[in-house]
């Protein structure tokens, strides 16, 4: 065993000891096959949760997309995002002439990888998923045999609230739900609703 994969070992068992990172698989089996989980997005700590509810081959093929101006701010980060996680970088904000935001994550599918996704862009504070932007559309278009896994997170906000730095032990959960695959002639405004909506159902008790 690797370094990172040592240290990736440590991280999982870290955090599923302050979340208890529990996985509940609803409407698709644990499956070791090509896939892009998209889930609601209220911490820092939201890809590092699903990645640890994952069994263990199917983190070491599912790759979570990490903002680059916040996980490379310092070595150990970059390092860990990096080599650990393998995580693929993207930048918040669109530049002029900075190219295809989407081409990373493009890449990353190409060579067989699955994804964790959150299609919301930035984080909300109000419990629900805010509207999807239009990236997880381009995505289920051009890979239309991937199979796109919706999520609930349930809880990390209160681990990780935004603005702090210490995670508080609160038990969390991720919902695994069916596939949400892009239809034929399917439009994106209907998709990228049906698609939150298939996140929304996943909750606990339903929406609020």
């Amino acid at each position: 065993m690797n370094k990172a994969d040592a240290m990736g070992f440590v991280l999982a068992a870290v955090a599923r000891l302050i979340t208890g990172a529990q996985g509940h698989w609803k409407g698709v089996p644990p499956k070791a096959e090509q896939r892009i989980y998209f889930a609601n997005h209220q911490s820092h700590l939201d890809w590092v949760l699903v990645w640890a509810t994952l069994p263990a081959d199917l983190r070491a093929q599912t790759r979570p997309i990490a903002a680059a101006d916040y996980w490379t701010k310092t070595p150990l980060k970059h390092w860990i995002t990096r080599e650990v996680f393998r995580a693929v970088y993207v930048d918040r904000e669109r530049k002029e002439g900075g190219g295809d935001p989407l081409a990373p994550l493009i890449a990353a599918l190409e060579q067989g990888d699955s994804l964790v996704i959150f299609p919301e862009g930035t984080r909300g504070n109000t419990g629900m998923p805010q509207d999807f932007k239009s990236g997880i559309f381009r995505l289920a278009r051009q890979f239309p045999g991937v199979q796109l896994i919706p999520c609930w997170i349930d809880n990390v906000q209160r681990v990780m609230p935004k603005g702090e730095v210490v995670p508080v032990p609160i038990l969390c959960t991720v919902t695994f739900g069916a596939p949400c695959n892009l239809a034929a002639d399917e439009p994106k405004a209907t998709f990228l609703k049906r698609a939150r909506d298939a996140v929304i159902a996943l909750k606990p008790g339903g929406a609020a």
